[in-house]
């Protein structure tokens, strides 16, 4: 199941490898919503990754290494749910979620206007964090989750829910009112 896994990682990024080598595809991406591209890629990578380090580096499910003992460990837990183990066993419709986000969101970078860097940050990190998600959810029917902060007795989590909050407040700076400087 695992090799299925990284199989499957690496047919999407094939997929993305191949789209880019379209000329009118690659001129797109790296001309418009250039930052998009990137932080998803990358964030993608970086998810798929450290959940891969996770599952090889513990035993069982609720092994835990202390990084700073009792503020903050790697525990190994599976997520049947959404962020933050919110709607827990919700895996059949929050995969079609995580894909429907998913492809949106690079339809609308792909076909959509030139976005501000913040939007395009946002929008990019968001991807990562659903598509990164969206691929455990469908390959194994949950999410493995190990960024444990004990001090604040907060939920287990992985770095999918940490990109899809950076993208959130990024979305929100993008929201903001920008001063143009003043010419002198």
């Amino acid at each position: 199941m695992l090799y299925l896994g990284i199989l499957c990682n690496f047919m999407a990024f094939f997929l993305i490898f191949e789209l880019s080598k379209i000329n009118y595809a690659r001129t797109l991406m790296l001309k418009k919503n250039r930052w998009f591209w990137i932080v998803a890629v990358i964030g993608l990578i970086l998810d798929q990754v450290t959940k891969y380090i996770t599952v090889q580096s513990f035993e069982q499910i609720g092994d835990t290494f202390p990084i700073i003992p009792g503020v903050f460990h790697f525990t190994y837990v599976i997520n049947t749910g959404a962020a933050f183990s919110a709607f827990r066993g919700g895996v059949g419709w929050l995969k079609w979620l995580s894909l429907l986000v998913s492809l949106g969101l690079m339809a609308f970078a792909y076909f959509g206007p030139h976005l501000s860097r913040w939007e395009q940050l946002a929008y990019g990190f968001i991807l990562a964090g659903a598509f990164g998600n969206g691929i455990d959810r469908f390959l194994f029917g949950y999410v493995v989750d190990f960024l444990d902060f004990r001090l604040i007795n907060f939920p287990v989590f992985n770095l999918a829910d940490v990109f899809i909050n950076i993208g959130i407040i990024c979305l929100l700076i993008s929201n903001f009112p920008h001063k143009s400087p003043r010419s002198k």
